[in-house]
């Protein structure tokens, strides 16, 4: 399969959630959570996939980053066919759907959304949540191509396979892309940045940090045994880590 990260850039983040993207000249001044904002591409033989959705960043001439990164692989939006969403925190979400004079639009109409049903519950039930942005969640939620999943684990085709792990939030999913003796895997925010492998904490900005600690070192086990592909998305330098 291939492998194609859609990085929108390096962002300090603060306690309001907002985001602000680092350059050289800002980087060791702006105060704040340093992160990158990396959704994937994934080309498999059945299908082209996002992993996650972004922030929507956009660039001087008012066009989204991930939309260009597509462009410059020779990939239509049309040509989409699954966007697997982890959990539903805006910068996890906001490229599903394009803004027009009219409203708004599926980003990409032909591509199966699949949404975790009790993930959408937790976020409806904590408005007050700066982590959500809930004009875009309540627009992505309208749309005709979503799939709502209530299972723990299971498969969503046969490469593709999701188990309902929580730790950064209660009801977080996570994914493996199997391919061709090729594993890929993807933790979201339970193992966003390599340095997550390196020091065994438990972070407080996780709803159980505890449990998301726990599941880095089984999933470290794990891929060194089985020679996975891990995919980074909030990593400042590194998108795809193989032990």
């Amino acid at each position: 399969m291939k492998i194609i990260p859609l990085k929108e850039g390096n962002f300090s983040t603060n306690t309001t959630k907002d985001f602000t993207l680092l350059t050289e000249e800002n980087f060791d001044t702006i105060k704040g959570i340093k992160m990158s904002v990396t959704p994937f591409l994934i080309i498999t033989e059945k299908d082209i996939i996002i992993l996650d959705a972004g922030i929507g960043w956009k660039n001087e001439s008012g066009k989204t980053v991930i939309s260009e990164l597509l462009e410059k692989e020779n990939i239509n939006p049309n040509q989409i066919t699954k966007v697997l969403l982890s959990h539903l925190h805006k910068d996890h979400i906001e490229t599903t759907i394009t803004r027009t004079e009219k409203g708004f639009e599926a980003t990409f109409p032909n591509a199966e959304i699949y949404i975790q049903k009790r993930e959408l519950d937790f976020a409806m039930e904590n408005q007050e949540s700066h982590s959500f942005d809930f004009d875009t969640l309540e627009k992505l939620i309208e749309l005709d191509n979503i799939v709502w999943m209530d299972d723990d684990k299971g498969n969503i085709s046969d490469e593709i396979s999701f188990e309902v792990v929580g730790g950064h939030t209660p009801f977080m999913q996570v994914f493996w892309i199997k391919e061709n003796n090729e594993t890929v895997f993807y933790g979201a925010d339970d193992l966003p940045q390599e340095s997550y492998l390196k020091y065994h904490l438990a972070y407080k900005s996780d709803f159980d940090g505890k449990k998301a600690m726990e599941l880095r070192i089984k999933w470290q086990e794990e891929a060194i045994e089985n020679h996975w592909k891990i995919l980074l998305y909030h990593d400042l330098d590194k998108a795809i880590l193989e032990l």
